[in-house]
């Protein structure tokens, strides 16, 4: 049976190892995990989403705290629309997260940031825009759109210097989504440098309805194949969405994928920005303490475990220090939702809001556990330690058994316990 590194990732006359580490937000996907994969030679990811945090933790700058005061005034009032970004700020977070990552770049890989389409910051044109611009400027090897159809974004970079030199991808669920993108982009004369087509099993924020379980990856990834063939399109084409092994990469670089893009598995890695306990928490889900819902405000549905802290939490809207998913007109479902229950409970003082959340907050403070669907696999990855908690794995090892493993086995990593290395047997689905 092949492996993984017996295929390789072209653009252009560049090579690369077929393997993508996914933009998992907010700062999940840390620098250090994006520099891990281009190192080995594959693709890392950084994420763009709420950048500005994600600059005061990294860089102690003030950016949070600076818009907090700024908006204090407006903190108990339910109208929200005033709750404006500094582009200045916005862009200088960017460049600092971006600029940082890439002077540490080392190896033949390459680091791309990612950027999400539903982030609408009450400035949807606007804020995107800056942001591309922005990790352009600063050397990001490419962007990659998702969270959304991105129908005009190629537009607001047209006139960068980098358009045509950067790489830049969109992750799509459907030939239909593809098809809209290129037709809508097409007076650009600029097609998309990848395509990542995301099955139902990915984490997070999920391009299907309730009605995912209808759907595989490998069936789309055949139809958007079919089609890109027929029209004679040479686009490298990413599959993602349940890659848990090596073995699962390869049936679908078989198939004429031209790399995957993984995640979940990385979640654990020592490199990931998840706190400790939470990896755990993690480790020891089970199947049935996996779930999808509908709280995003975004209006995905996303997975994540049951236990979150976000699901039924009723904490008052953050928007003065973070804001990302006021819309247009800054409105945000979840805002709607608490101030609903704010009026049917006057006397109650701890709400719970069950249909939203507020995912700002969650995600910055790390209580959105959101996971893929074999997140329940995980634990068969690795060691349980002497006092019962799982061994977390680096970066390189889980890259690299990706990498190199064969007829679905995983390798463990040196065991904290005994020193000792096996590999596990087959746990395929």
């Amino acid at each position: 049976m092949k492996r993984v590194d017996d295929f390789r990732l072209k653009f252009g006359k560049k090579e690369l190892v077929p393997i993508m580490v996914g933009g998992m937000g907010v700062d999940i996907s840390t620098a250090e995990l994006a520099l891990e994969a281009a190192r080995l030679g594959g693709v890392g990811h950084i994420s763009d989403a709420m950048v500005p945090d994600v600059s005061d933790r990294r860089f102690d700058t003030s950016f949070v705290k600076d818009k907090t005061r700024f908006y204090k005034h407006n903190i108990d009032k339910s109208d929200k629309s005033i709750v404006k970004f500094d582009l200045g700020v916005l862009a200088e977070a960017t460049r600092r997260h971006v600029e940082a990552t890439m002077d540490a770049k080392r190896g033949e890989g390459l680091v791309f940031v990612n950027c999400m389409e539903k982030l609408t910051m009450n400035a949807p044109r606007e804020t995107l825009q800056v942001r591309m611009a922005s990790a352009l400027d600063a050397g990001i090897d490419g962007i990659t759109l998702s969270a959304g159809l991105h129908l005009g974004s190629f537009g607001l970079i047209a006139e960068h210097p980098r358009f045509r030199d950067a790489k830049l991808g969109i992750i799509v669920s459907s030939v239909r989504a593809l098809q809209l993108f290129l037709r809508k982009n097409s007076r650009l004369n600029r097609l998309p440098d990848y395509v990542i087509v995301e099955g139902p099993l990915a984490g997070g924020h999920l391009g299907f309805g309730m009605d995912w379980a209808d759907y595989d990856l490998a069936t789309i990834t055949a139809e958007i194949l079919q089609y890109l063939r027929a029209e004679q399109l040479d686009i490298p084409l990413i599959a993602a969405g349940g890659v848990f092994t090596g073995s699962d990469a390869v049936s679908f670089l078989e198939q004429g994928a031209a790399a995957v893009q993984v995640a979940t598995r990385f979640t654990v890695s020592n490199e990931c920005g998840l706190p400790t306990d939470v990896k755990q928490d993690y480790f020891r889900a089970s199947e049935s303490d996996i779930e999808v819902n509908t709280i995003s405000p975004t209006g995905y549905p996303m997975r994540m475990l049951k236990s979150t802290p976000a699901i039924g939490a009723g904490i008052r809207p953050n928007c003065e220090a973070y804001g990302y998913l006021l819309d247009g007109n800054g409105s945000c479902a979840y805002i709607t939702a608490y101030n609903r229950e704010v009026a049917l409970h006057p006397d109650v003082k701890t709400i719970k809001v069950m249909d939203k959340t507020c995912l700002c907050t969650h995600m910055r403070n790390f209580n959105c556990w959101t996971c893929g669907h074999y997140t329940y696999r995980l634990k068969d990855t690795t060691h349980r330690l002497a006092d019962g908690s799982y061994q977390t794995l680096s970066a390189e090892h889980i890259f690299k058994d990706y990498q190199f493993s064969r007829d679905h086995q995983v390798a463990l990593p040196v065991s904290a316990n005994t020193g000792g290395v096996r590999l596990s047997g087959s746990i395929s689905a």
